[in-house]
């Protein structure tokens, strides 16, 4: 050496030279926690999972995008929003492919779902687009803006391109760095899941959504082609909601078996069991790294991990309460309730909601004028799957009383009501999920009282499926003999009898009844409730005088149990008058019968449904003493009344109508008597069809009028 400083460094290293001693102490750390410097191996090519093997469905979207890469087009902004798996990043990889395999049009690719994810992939479209190493340094090093000095590139670039920004979920990053722009040299296409408008000033919005089912079918079918017919597939697209990431799951797990293949059939038995959504999670590929946006078990848990994280504990909150309920339209009223506060503020539940419709992890629909929530069904499964133990009770409490505030508290006679339906399924949901019986219990009653308004407005189909299934339900926690149990199986006995399945009625009324009074007594109320539906069924089965006995002896049990002025009292001895023939109905309670409809009146008003009711049996008594002009006038009035509250196709107006012709027949109107059944007839066949009894009834009884005009 020659004593002169001449040391030098290349790269990372460093040159340590003195004239005197020295004693240097040096660290290296290597793979620490200090901030990545690369950027993405690849921009031009799409970080994605597993491409779909044919994009099925989306040729109206794909014409739009396609459209705007056409040559001389540029400067705008295309978001595909949609909830996590409903396959937006297959659109966009399918657009990005097409692109790249023509020559003309660059296609760049960037994953947007983090920061500095979002950072190293623009700076490596600067980097393509031919920006200089010291250019990137300096903006890597914060010497220059990273994004303008990306979008300069971008804007100077010979070829027109196309830029995908994937997965930006968290459209904050790209705001605060105002990463995304627009350019007349290119089109940029981002895909999220977060769906408020607020977010993308400027841009396209196309909502990508499920499959429809035809479609759904055959990405079952692209991937196990021999696992199953269309037919089949179609029928696990449905259990699986069509949504585009089980599908694909399923279709990998089926397509990938070698010891023992399923069929597709085999693979819907296996959907019924508790491991669902651990099942469709079988279709990834096992030799790969676990991306969580490519399981259907992990992938919204991206976005609570979020919500969390961000001070928003209520949205998470919300999500595990919704999948407590059905994959159905939720109405929001339901939600607008004090019982909400056990699981969340009720303050915030606006927020909450607002923050699950943002990420696309519900959305809103109108069904029959009302508003509801909806969500993904493999989405709450999966929520609900992940839900802690210790979550579960508090849940299923505020679910069942939101319920209980939804239904009403007295169901009556009314006209149908189609926004009842929508809770079925929800009551039914929650029987499904709840495991602990003094809250099945609960929901029990809420489901049979839900069954019972579906009863009054005259959906008898509804409210026996309801009160069927929900005491199916709930019988494995509660047993067969719950007294709640019981009840459901009673009013699916009652339901039944409407429906004209008279002996199923007698069959099931008897057991429930049988049941009922060997463990509570003759004259409990459950089993006077029995009792009163059973002698409905006895007396359309030709058995009168059994009807009867069961008739009276109700009558005097529910007098003892709720006292004579009580409704339930009232509409028993109401019955009577039908029940009886004339020479009894005259004599009964000493003559006292013949005036319930003004002891109703008294009690009750002229409008309770009760007083109604006895009004109308007070005029069949009326017609069995042949006091035809009374009777004809008592049901012309009650009848009015009956339109007027239910409606023209209410079944028990067409029961009053169907008296009515017999007192104008009685009194020689016989033309008036036929037109009359003719339209109750027509009626009949739309509401319960041609072979109900009643049905049959009515045309025998316009026969008989026209056989003897």
């Amino acid at each position: 050496m020659t004593g002169g400083m001449d040391g030098h460094a290349e790269d990372r290293g460093r040159a340590f030279q003195a004239s005197g001693d020295q004693h240097i102490n040096e660290h290296h750390h290597y793979g620490g926690d200090g901030p990545e410097r690369s950027g993405p191996d690849s921009v031009r090519r799409p970080a994605v999972g597993r491409p779909p093997v044919i994009l099925r469905d989306r040729s109206e979207v794909m014409e739009r995008l396609r459209a705007s890469v056409a040559a001389g087009r540029g400067g705008e902004v295309y978001v595909l929003y949609g909830m996590g798996g409903s396959g937006k990043t297959a659109v966009a990889c399918t657009l990005f492919q097409e692109v790249a395999g023509e020559q003309g049009r660059a296609a760049l690719w960037v994953n947007a779902a983090d920061r500095a994810g979002l950072r190293g992939g623009m700076l490596a479209v600067a980097a393509d687009r031919g920006a200089s190493d010291g250019e990137l340094l300096a903006a890597r090093n914060g010497l220059r803006p990273a994004a303008d000095l990306v979008w300069q590139y971008l804007d100077r670039s010979a070829e027109p391109w196309l830029l995908v920004l994937d997965n930006a979920d968290e459209p904050e990053i790209l705001r605060d760095g105002s990463w995304l722009r627009t350019s007349p040299r290119g089109i940029v296409v981002v895909t999220t899941r977060r769906a408020a408008a607020r977010w993308w000033p400027g841009a396209e919005l196309q909502h990508i959504g499920v499959l429809p089912r035809e479609d759904a079918a055959l990405v079952l079918r692209d991937l196990a082609p021999h696992s199953g017919t269309t037919e089949q597939a179609a029928r696990i697209a449905d259990r699986l909601g069509r949504l585009p990431l089980a599908l694909t799951l399923a279709g990998g797990f089926l397509s990938h078996q070698v010891l023992d293949p399923w069929t597709m059939d085999a693979y819907g038995h296996h959907l019924d069991g508790d491991q669902r959504v651990q099942l469709i999670d079988r279709g990834a590929d096992a030799l790969s790294e676990t991306d969580p946006r490519h399981l259907v078990g992990l992938t919204w848990q991206l976005t609570l991990d979020t919500f969390e994280a961000r001070g928003l504990p209520e949205a998470a909150a919300l999500l595990r309460l919704l999948a407590r309920f059905a994959a159905e339209p939720l109405p929001l009223a339901l939600l607008n309730h004090e019982d909400i506060g056990g699981v969340l503020p009720r303050a915030r539940t606006e927020t909450a909601l607002r923050a699950l419709l943002d990420q696309s992890l519900s959305e809103l629909v109108d069904v029959v004028g009302m508003r509801c929530v909806q969500s993904h069904g493999v989405l709450l499964d999966s929520v609900s799957a992940a839900t802690p133990a210790e979550l579960l009770p508090a849940l299923d409490t505020a679910a069942v009383r939101l319920l209980d505030a939804a239904v009403p508290g007295v169901p009556d006679a009314g006209p149908h009501e189609p926004r009842l339906r929508l809770l079925v399924p929800h009551a039914l949901s929650l029987l499904r999920h709840i495991e602990e019986p003094s809250a099945a219990a609960d929901a029990l009653a809420v489901a049979t009282r839900l069954s019972v308004a579906l009863h009054r407005t005259g959906d008898y189909l509804s409210a026996w499926e309801t009160s069927r299934t929900a005491a199916d339900l709930a019988q494995r926690l509660l047993g067969a003999d719950a007294r709640v149990v019981l009840a459901a199986r009673s009013r699916a006995g009652r339901a039944l009898f409407r429906l004209g399945r008279f002996a199923e009625a007698e069959s099931l009324l008897r057991g429930v009844r049988t049941t009922q009074v060997s463990l509570y007594g003759a004259d409990d109320p459950d089993t006077l409730d029995t009792s009163y539906g059973l002698q409905l069924v006895l007396a359309n089965l030709g058995r009168r005088e059994e009807s009867i006995a069961l008739l009276r002896a109700t009558v005097a049990g529910r007098r003892s149990a709720w006292g004579p002025e009580h409704p339930l009292t009232l509409r028993a001895r109401a019955s009577l008058l039908e029940m009886l023939p004339a020479a009894a109905v005259v004599i009964e309670e000493g003559g006292a019968l013949l005036s319930l409809p003004s002891e109703c009146d008294r009690l009750l008003g002229s409008d309770h449904t009760v007083t109604l009711g006895a009004g109308h049996n007070h005029a069949w008594a009326l017609y069995l003493l042949r006091r035809f002009g009374e009777a004809d006038r008592e049901i012309r009035s009650v009848t009015d009344a009956y339109v007027r509250r239910f409606g023209p196709e209410y079944p028990i107006v067409l029961a009053a109508r169907q008296l009515f012709s017999r007192t104008r027949a009685a009194l020689g109107h016989v033309d008036e008597a036929i037109e009359l059944m003719a339209e109750v007839v027509a009626r009949r066949e739309r509401g319960l069809g041609p072979q109900h009894p009643f049905t049959v009834a009515g045309r025998q009884l316009q026969d008989t009028y026209r056989s003897g005009r």
